[in-house]
């Protein structure tokens, strides 16, 4: 371990900072330390994770495809309702698929893999971080990473970016290792590689994006190309990639040809030229989404990044002479080059982020890594030195911010209620429907840690408190939400088609036909556990010939769509109702969903919610 400092006050000590030109040091983590992280991540993304249906689209597609491999056994093809499905590659499937196996089908088991992959993630860069700075550091940086908006709602949901963002900070930590870490990091590098063709896995060009543009701009800037190609053993590495994320390319190429690679074509290099189902926006984009999404320590970037570029551009120079050869060059890897290593991987994958046509907020998911890197230094080194030049303006941005989302949180409802109106085509009770206490109760948490973060955050000696507040206020609002407002909108907004079409799949054999019609939300498949025919509301011509099918059918819709549907439909009568939507029948059921408790499988969690 290493010595400890005084800031020159009476506030807690911290440890004293490595030197940027002394060589890398082992710290080992602290067990205590591991298990409050588990502890905390294991509450934040487990807690309450399969008691809120599945939301539309991503979820619902996910969970189905993964139900349709776990049923079928073909752990090659990717398929949503019966047909062929490429927007993402296998490897969430297949974690899916195991998930299943152990828990059952279910929304806890779709979203699980995200959850488990959100806690491995905090580990490790608690970690990676003890390693080079010690446990107090690594402490810090793993909380920042965990207490902010954006990871903890990733880390509960049945989609890919969880899982591919621990691939891509797997890889980006190894290739950091494997350049840095003096005698034997070759077998870091491994991580650099393996990483990245598990990120390709699970969503495609994107997980090589990321950690090869980082790995890039900092080779270049620091002008260690012969540095890796030395250690980094970019030939095998590229062998290695290879080996791991090409057979199940080329299986697919192989079976399915021009139907799986126009289909790729389109949700790869579609996606980054055009913007895909309506997911568009300006340049600026993703500068609220960090702002808000890593709030509230998106607040030190600025001067942090400040800090790290002219701290690290000093050291440069001073050190230019040792970096001539790969001989004289001695390994950095605990000074401000890791600073400004996280400053490049944040700014190469916010530009490439932004270049693509198609944006949505989660898509900058790999980058908070660095943020929390990138931050946590600058936050330390304020302990450290209160005099560290834009601390004292980050903690007034981070309560300028907070209390505008205070007075968003206690506005919400009043907002709810006057815009309800036009949420009614996916939300048909939404006019009678009011988000209760826990926005008021979240507005309150946070204009009481905002004055604590003042109180504490400026003043020298007690500044670390301040951190405290800040992330158990997020954690407490985080939990207000989880806790008192996600039920109400489960029950009366997501949950009840899903509802009926779990009614829907007790009654229909595999012959019989279940019709979406108005509300085409890809979850009513997973819990129909059927093929479902999901026909948009203008396209009536379609559904009269789908109700030209003889045998039972079942159609499934708002119910203000009722007038909407063409005469061959007048023989249809409701079976049940539930909050706006309605399931009509040719035929009377016979498992009413309550039934199904008796001798067989409980109904999906969105039951009885």
């Amino acid at each position: 371990m290493r010595g400890w400092e005084t800031n020159g006050h009476s506030g807690p000590s911290i440890p004293r900072e490595r030197q940027p030109h002394q060589a890398m040091e082992r710290t080992s983590p602290q067990p205590i330390q591991v298990l409050l992280l588990l502890l905390l991540s294991g509450l934040l993304f487990f807690l309450s994770l399969g008691n809120m249906g599945l939301t539309d689209r991503d979820e619902g597609r996910n969970a189905e495809a993964g139900r349709e491999m776990f049923a079928s056994g073909d752990l090659v093809t990717p398929t949503f309702n019966g047909e062929l499905r490429v927007a993402k590659p296998v490897f969430v499937y297949w974690l899916m698929t195991m998930s299943y196996h152990v828990f059952g089908v279910s929304e806890f088991a779709a979203r699980a893999p995200s959850a488990l992959f959100g806690v491995a993630l905090i580990v490790m860069h608690y970690l990676f971080l003890t390693r080079l700075r010690g446990p107090t550091v690594g402490l810090f940086g793993a909380l920042m990473l965990l207490l902010n908006i954006e990871m903890l709602a990733l880390g509960r949901m049945a989609i890919t970016d969880s899982v591919l963002i621990f691939f891509t900070t797997l890889s980006l930590y190894g290739f950091w290792l494997g350049l840095h870490e003096p005698g034997g990091g070759r077998r870091w590098i491994w991580a650099f590689y393996a990483g990245i063709a598990l990120a390709t896995l699970t969503k495609g060009p994107v997980g090589f994006a990321v950690p090869l543009i980082t790995a890039f701009l900092y080779l270049a800037a620091t002008r260690q190309w012969l540095v890796f190609w030395e250690r980094g053993a970019p030939l095998s590495g590229t062998l290695v990639f290879l080996l791991l994320a090409g057979p199940w390319y080329a299986a697919m190429f192989f079976i399915h040809g021009d139907a799986y690679s126009s289909q790729a074509k389109v949700h790869t290099v579609g996606r980054f030229l055009a913007p895909m189902e309506g997911h568009g926006g300006g340049w600026w984009f993703y500068f609220p989404v960090l702002l808000l999404g890593f709030y509230p320590w998106s607040t030190f970037l600025p001067a942090a990044f400040y800090r790290a570029y002219g701290s690290w551009r000093k050291s440069r120079t001073a050190e230019d002479h040792k970096h001539e050869s790969p001989e004289s060059r001695e390994p950095v890897g605990s000074g401000d080059e890791l600073e400004w290593f996280a400053g490049l991987w944040i700014v190469g994958g916010f530009i490439f982020f932004s270049l693509s046509s198609t944006r949505l907020p989660h898509y900058i998911g790999p980058l908070f890594p660095a943020c929390a890197l990138l931050a946590t230094s600058f936050w330390v080194q304020g302990l450290r030195d209160p005099s560290t030049k834009g601390l004292r303006g980050s903690i007034h941005f981070m309560m300028g911010i907070g209390y505008l989302l205070a007075i968003g949180f206690a506005s919400a409802p009043s907002l709810f209620v006057k815009f309800s109106g036009k949420m009614v085509k996916e939300f048909p009770l939404a006019t009678q429907f009011d988000l209760g206490i826990g926005p008021y109760i979240g507005a309150a948490i946070v204009m009481v840690a905002m004055g604590l973060i003042g109180y504490f955050g400026l003043n020298d000696n007690r500044r670390v408190i301040a951190f405290g507040v800040a992330g158990g206020a997020l954690a407490s609002v985080f939990l207000v939400a989880i806790l008192a407002v996600v039920p109400g909108l489960n029950r009366y907004a997501i949950a009840p088609p899903q509802e009926l079409a779990y009614a829907a799949g007790l009654n229909l054999n595999p012959t019989d036909q279940l019709i979406a019609f108005g509300s085409t939300r890809p979850s009513i498949a997973f819990y129909a556990r059927r093929t479902v025919t999901f026909i948009p509301a203008g396209e009536v011509d379609r559904l009269r010939t789908a109700l030209g099918k003889e045998g039972r059918t079942m159609i499934l819709l708002p119910e203000y769509y009722q007038d909407a549907l063409p005469k061959e439909a007048a023989e249809f009568q409701p079976i049940l109702k539930r909050y706006g939507y309605v399931l009509l029948g040719n035929q009377q059921m016979i498992t009413r969903p309550q039934d199904a408790h008796v001798g067989g499988p409980p109904p999906p969690k969105a039951l009885g919610h």
